[in-house]
């Protein structure tokens, strides 16, 4: 195990049925990584939103060290599992157990991350009740998430998620409806040759500043092998996951 284990930074239990982490997840985590390059310390109370298997939030609180940890999550099974893989890597965390619009939260945050269910409800859904609730947007609506986000957060607190960026119009409206500034952004492709599937995107309250765009992020070659700034990103925010049931 410890020969397994070397380099890893993160060890995350995830059920054997059930949604998993992708991705996505690893980058928007890169991708708050690079944002937090300007600031020079990095504090707070930091909330991950629909925390899952806990990843997300447990990677940023991994990397910036004086960030207090917050999680929300509303199913019974990822509550388990959130709870265990803060355990398991000894990183201090508070759970929010519930619907995180409708959660009576006793603080207000510095930051909020998530990796929301964004797939539109119009889609064939999947049967597994524990997926429609992870992956479409009718468990989380946009205006709902972004509204929500913005009342728990301190007045020039800093947002970030990914989401289907076919929705971007939709995006940016509801941002500025809720006094959001679109500070950066960044299109995930799976390919050069592809449009883009993903984006990551960073808004901030009361902020003025103008939008940076990032480079955009080619996720395979052409010769379907992960581009160097993917493998990069994997290594940066290295997991090694276990499927296990709820015991």
């Amino acid at each position: 195990m410890h020969q397994i284990l070397e380099g890893i930074f993160l060890v995350l239990y995830q059920p054997i049925n059930g949604y998993c982490y992708n991705s996505d997840t690893h980058f928007l985590f890169n991708f708050i990584c690079e944002n937090f390059k300007k600031y020079k310390n990095i504090k707070g109370e930091i909330l991950d939103i629909g925390s899952g298997s806990g990843i997300l939030g447990l990677l940023v609180a991994n990397e910036f060290k004086k960030l207090s940890l917050n999680q929300c999550e509303i199913q019974e099974m990822f509550q388990f599992f959130t709870t265990k893989n803060s355990q398991t890597n000894k990183i201090s965390a508070n759970l929010y157990k519930g619907s995180f619009d409708i959660i009576n939260f006793d603080k207000r945050f510095d930051i909020c991350v998530s990796n929301p269910p964004f797939y539109h409800c119009d889609v064939i859904k999947s049967e597994n009740e524990s997926l429609k609730i992870a992956r479409y947007n009718d468990s989380l609506p946009l205006d709902n998430f972004i509204k929500r986000s913005s009342e728990i957060l301190k007045e020039d607190g800093k947002f970030f998620f990914c989401y289907d960026c076919k929705q971007i119009n939709e995006i940016i409206i509801t941002l500025n409806k809720y006094k959001f500034n679109l500070e950066s952004l960044q299109f995930v492709h799976p390919k050069s040759t592809k449009d883009a599937t993903l984006i990551l995107v960073y808004a901030r309250k009361n902020s003025k500043s103008l939008t940076k765009i990032f480079n955009p992020l080619f996720v395979f070659d052409e010769d379907n092998n992960f581009t160097k700034e993917v493998e990069s990103i994997y290594k940066k925010s290295s997991t090694y996951s276990i499927k296990a049931s709820i015991e």
